[in-house]
């Protein structure tokens, strides 16, 4: 069971250098690591040409708003063959759809990446230089993390600096956190129930740690499963571990919300339905971790007080239709009707 004390006690570390914190005992982790190993090796090494999805997205009035895309696998879109088909496309698509903007997109994120690779990442970006400041960033981390038995401290520290550092900035911060890795396939009973663990524990300390830098998390826990089990061969990848492009257009429409509200366009959505409610910080990354799609951001930016002071969090629930209705993911695009794309492999914007 997973429990706000445990995920408190990981992300409070973070803030005070504490080390030696583990999700889960050693000789476990050390059996998910080698049947996570034999996994990889089972899926074996899929070759990827790249899309460059940089460039300008939609129509619109105004200059360009600029999304920054940082993290994995799952930030870069591994595996899809087009640019459009990508997490940062399908969210700079969907943002200047809600903005009637333009959207620009920069997305450094790269396969295999782990939190402490987000700081480089930032610097590619250039979004440490006045100019060149991004409106908001979505962030997708953790996975690896865990796969690679990163401490969870160490991993959550890094994510809380660069969070707090972009905040500090003036760029909103939105990040999807650890999926729900007992719903990967290779992975095997009963190390599956412990990946599951580990995943969710690592994006509960992930949801206190980013809400307390001034942030707002995502869940995606295991916001896929049900869509892998019943068609694994359109919803996977070609190596069977990473989403396909359908999985993509999924995990960017459950962060498509969230990325609307940092910008303040979450009221041009006049058909969503979100529930919320206010809890304790802790408890709201329990809820969070649990329940894909959930949102999670801080209620005030005043400091708890007292040595027993708690971030109290607004909890908002998965966006849904107003029929009530599961959504259905956007589509991705297919090559005949996409647009022409740029160079960058993005659609052109032109003025005048």
């Amino acid at each position: 069971m997973l429990r706000a004390a445990r995920a408190r006690r990981i992300a409070a570390a973070t803030a005070f250098g504490g080390g030696g914190l583990t999700l889960v005992g050693g000789g476990t982790v050390a059996l998910l690591y080698l049947q996570a190993r034999l996994a990889k090796n089972a899926i074996g090494h899929t070759p990827w040409d790249r899309p460059r999805a940089d460039g300008v997205f939609g129509e619109g009035t105004g200059p360009p708003l600029r999304l920054l895309m940082l993290g994995d696998s799952t930030a870069a879109g591994f595996a899809v063959s087009e640019s459009r088909q990508t997490p940062g496309a399908l969210l700079a698509s969907g943002l200047s759809a809600a903005a009637d903007r333009p959207v620009r997109l920069r997305c450094t994120a790269s396969p295999g990446a782990t939190s402490a690779d987000l700081d480089s990442q930032v610097e590619r970006s250039e979004a440490r230089l006045p100019e060149k400041r991004y409106d908001v960033a979505v962030v997708f981390v953790g996975a690896n993390d865990v796969i690679r038995r990163i401490r969870p401290n160490d991993a959550v520290a890094a994510l809380r600096e660069v969070t707090a550092e972009l905040v500090g900035l003036g760029t909103p911060v939105v990040v999807a956190t650890c999926p729900d890795l007992g719903t990967v396939r290779p992975i095997g009973w009963p190390l599956r129930s412990v990946a599951r663990r580990a995943s969710r524990q690592l994006a509960a300390a992930q949801t206190i740690a980013v809400t307390e830098a001034g942030g707002r998390t995502v869940s995606l826990s295991d916001v896929l499963a049900d869509d892998f089990r019943s068609d694994p061969h359109l919803m996977f990848g070609p190596d069977r571990f990473h989403p396909s492009a359908r999985g993509y257009a999924q995990a960017a429409f459950v962060v498509l919300p969230s990325a609307c509200a940092a910008l303040g366009l979450l009221p041009e959505l006049d058909e969503a339905e979100r529930t919320e409610g206010v809890l304790p910080l802790d408890r709201a990354a329990v809820v969070a971790a649990q329940t894909p799609g959930t949102e999670v951001t801080r209620v005030s930016d005043q400091p708890p007080s007292g040595v027993h002071g708690r971030w109290t969090a607004l909890v908002r629930g998965p966006f849904r239709l107003g029929s009530g209705a599961r959504p259905t993911p956007p589509e991705p695009p297919e090559e005949e009707d996409a647009p022409r794309p740029t160079p960058g492999g993005a659609r052109e914007h032109r003025t005048g």
